[in-house]
């Protein structure tokens, strides 16, 4: 928005303040200026001339031979001027640009010759100082005009003008006009506003204008009859305010219609009465596809949620952005028809960008403008213009409709909560000077009850907070004391589960190159079926998404799994893992609340390669590896493995042969990490992919887990003597594990054993029915001296022995 310096003038007294110190109060204390430019500079370089001669050109009938004089800003001898208006003659005021002064449109003046005769300057048009259209003469100054004196000195209408972008102003409708900033600037210095007519106009007797409302859309509209109106030229003060505005003079009723609107805030509209019906004004919203040809010539189709101005049936103007062509006010006319309204800001908005016809009353309406103040711009309006035209008349009463009410309120204020959100300590007294120079007015008691006039109260100023601001932006942020925060810094609470869980997505997500997937602690009914839990308690919620995902979970197992085959159509391997919650409705606490219970569901799924029989899983070999690591890591290491079968009912997705329990703990060790196969039967069920994968699972307890002592791996120097490695593989029944066969090793080894790897496992003809053969890498190695040849033959001679009470036997590599 452009705001005139001189037009702010008229509204409040400004002597010796200067644009620089306007648009610094404005920007510190209620929005930034983001623009300060002189209004038309080109006026201080031209000056005041006296044409005193005039003759024809002896060689070009439309050309004039002119001798001006150019008083001080002169040679001191007349000009000679060659001018080709037709309007020029001897005894005129007129504006000269002296040979060097630069016009708008980087035109500079030079001496030049014109048909053989010298030309030391140019006599100026209204349109080439850019100040109009009107380009058939030259500008005619006033007679008092002092010659020599720049055109800006010499009228009175030097200017400077401020940019103030449309952000800033949003949520202050009141700030839309010149009258609006100039009351900020009258409360930010203690000025006094000056005075500004606004009270209910004489009207003639007899029935209102008829006007009729029947949209939302809008919530007063006020239709004035205006009788006796000439369309001219509107006067240079006018004219001038308004390109200073940003706005483009064209004749007496669009400009005082524009200046009315960019003095108050308020748009209107003005109508040739003659062309609308005798039934009045109907508003309404519009009809599907309806079409409307607006004042710039376009046809525009129209849809239920725009809102029309009409004379009988026929749409006259779209409401709140532009007028219609068929009622635009003719140059014959005489008789007007005023509109003041006000229409709900979003459905102008909306009507707005879709039209892509965004203009200054679109700006304006969007902003939830005061409900009171129609009425005040309709007498605006009709005052400047009688001031130009005094023989104007308004015939009958103006109509009003809609329904509306006064937004004006009241607000509760407490001085000590304003010194405590500001940080500053401001008296009463200051407090309450800062609230009357805003027009608000304060009512004593506890807390004050503080009167937002309707101008303050449509999108403003609402609540506690907002007075609070604006005392804090009246008397000035700068005042507030820079001071160190003081306080006392606590830490926050050390939340263990949340540590494990990040230690545990790292280990996971880094080199054991898993991934982490969230899913939803519904639990839709089939895979409940699927995972036999639709008689088990479940917490049920109303879930109007989806139908038939009321269930909460129970545990995360279900939810990770059956997201396995999805995955397994694009990847020849995945590893996933999932961290979350389950909920149990049978420990629910005094609260009522279900029990909850937190879980790391693994799976590793995909056929491994080289499998050599039925029973070889390679997953859950690999699945019980990375548990192993990720369990050392968190510093509660494996003790021991041992079946599952021996410590109570397995799961249902867990295969009852081929499922491991890992126990963690020295001197007591408690069940840390459930692995197994997957049930073949739940796998088909989970889909064909899981089906004829080699799949593994593993579920984890994080409760379980924060039980468990913690035992930190000690340091351990880098072994002093090489170790020895040695093959083995022992042909022993199949129904012995292969951590009984490790614990054989480990006996036969005295101490001796480092490290010991299956590697292989193999069933077949050649080991005999019902036996297995476990290969193992076996590393031997001493602290305290290199082993020999003799210490690995009495570590084989004790393991065939140990083998053989086994019921097996030893078949060295």
């Amino acid at each position: 928005m452009k705001v005139s310096f001189r037009w702010l003038g008229r509204h409040v007294d400004l002597t010796g303040i200067s644009p620089e110190e306007v648009a610094r109060d404005l920007t510190l204390h209620t929005a930034e200026v983001e623009g300060l430019e002189p209004f038309a500079p080109a006026l201080s370089e031209v000056v005041v001339g006296h044409v005193v001669e005039h003759g024809r050109h002896p060689d070009a009938d439309k050309l004039s031979l002119c001798r001006v004089d150019l008083g001080a800003a002169g040679p001191g001898e007349l000009v000679p001027i060659v001018c080709g208006a037709p309007n020029v003659g001897a005894g005129q005021k007129v504006a000269v640009a002296r040979v060097g002064c630069r016009l708008p449109g980087e035109v500079k003046v030079k001496k030049t010759k014109i048909r053989g005769q010298v030309s030391l300057g140019m006599i100026c048009s209204q349109r080439e100082l850019e100040l109009g259209e009107d380009h058939t003469g030259i500008w005619v100054l006033p007679e008092e005009a002092q010659v020599g004196l720049p055109v800006a000195a010499a009228l009175g209408i030097e200017d400077r003008v401020l940019e103030i972008d449309n952000k800033s102003l949003t949520h202050r409708p009141d700030l839309w006009g010149h009258r609006g900033i100039a009351s900020e600037i009258a409360a930010i210095r203690g000025l006094e506003l000056l005075p500004l007519d606004l009270d209910p106009l004489e009207t003639g007797a007899g029935e209102p204008y008829p006007v009729r409302v029947e949209s939302e859309g809008c919530s007063r509209y006020l239709g004035l009859a205006i009788d006796g109106v000439r369309i001219e030229e509107s006067p240079d003060w006018l004219k001038l305010l308004l390109l200073a505005a940003g706005q483009r003079p064209l004749d007496l009723l669009v400009d005082v219609s524009n200046f009315a609107m960019m003095d108050l805030g308020q748009p209107n509209h003005l109508f040739d009465r003659r062309r609308l019906s005798a039934d009045g004004i109907l508003v309404r919203d519009a009809r599907a596809g309806e079409r409307v040809t607006s004042l710039d010539g376009l046809e525009r189709r129209m849809g239920p949620e725009d809102v029309l101005i009409c004379s009988g049936e026929e749409a006259v103007a779209i409401a709140g952005v532009m007028g219609g062509e068929g009622s635009k006010v003719d140059p014959g006319t005489s008789e007007l028809l005023l509109e003041v309204a006000c229409f709900h800001p979003t459905r102008v908005r909306r009507t707005a960008a879709r039209l892509g016809l965004r203009t200054e009353a679109s700006a304006r309406f969007e902003k939830h403008l005061d409900p009171t103040l129609p009425a005040r711009a309709a007498a605006h309006l009709v005052r400047i213009l009688r001031g130009i035209q005094p023989g104007i008349e308004l015939p009958r009463p103006m109509g009003d409709a809609g329904r509306w009410s006064d937004p004006a309120r009241e607000l509760e204020l407490r001085p000590d909560r304003v010194r405590k959100v500001l940080g500053t300590p401001i008296e009463d007294a200051e407090i309450r000077s800062c609230l009357d120079r805003l027009g608000l007015a304060v009512t004593d008691g506890e807390p004050w009850r503080v009167a937002i006039p309707s101008a303050r109260a449509t999108k403003d100023l609402t609540i506690e907070e907002d007075l609070i601001e604006e005392v804090g932006r009246l008397v000035g942020y700068d005042r507030i004391e820079e001071r160190a925060l003081v306080g006392e810094v606590i830490p926050p609470p050390r939340d263990e589960r949340r540590l494990l869980v990040r230690r545990i997505q790292d280990r996971l997500s880094g080199g054991a190159r898993f991934h982490e997937v969230l899913t939803y602690s519904f639990l839709p009914d089939g895979l409940a079926a699927r995972f036999s839990l639709r008689e088990e308690p479940h917490v049920e919620a109303t879930n109007p998404v989806q139908e038939g995902w009321q269930r909460i979970r129970r545990g995360v197992m279900p939810s990770l799994l059956a997201r396995v085959d999805d995955n397994l159509r694009h990847r020849e391997e995945v590893r996933l893992f999932d961290l979350g919650k389950g909920y149990l409705p049978e420990l629910a606490g005094e609260r009522g609340e279900p029990a909850e219970v937190h879980e790391l569901a693994l799976v590793w799924a995909g056929a491994p390669p080289g499998r050599k029989a039925p029973f070889d899983s390679g997953s859950l070999s690999r699945l019980r590896g990375a548990v192993e690591d990720l369990l050392e890591h968190l510093e509660r290491p494996v003790t021991r493995w041992e079946r599952a079968a021996d410590h109570g009912q397995l799961p249902v997705w867990a295969h009852p042969g081929r499922a491991l329990v890992a126990l963690a703990g020295d001197e007591d060790p408690q069940p840390a990490a459930l692995v197994a196969d997957l049930e073949p039967g739940l796998a088909r069920e989970l889909g064909a992919e899981v089906a004829g994968a080699d799949a593994a699972a593993a579920l984890i307890s994080i409760d379980r887990l924060l039980e468990l002592p913690t035992s930190p791996s000690p340091y351990r120097a880098l072994p002093r003597y090489p170790g020895v490695k040695v093959d083995v593989a022992l042909a022993v029944p199949g129904g012995l594990s292969a951590t009984e066969a490790r614990g054989a090793i480990e006996q036969a080894g005295k101490g001796l054993v480092e490290d010991a790897e299956l590697f292989d496992v193999y069933a077949g003809a050649s080991v005999g029915p019902g036996r297995k053969s476990l290969a193992w890498h076996v590393l031997l190695q001493s602290g305290r001296r290199t082993l020999t040849d003799k210490d690995c033959h009495k570590f084989l001679d004790r393991l065939e022995r140990l083998t053989t009470d086994l019921g097996g036997e030893l078949r060295r590599q």
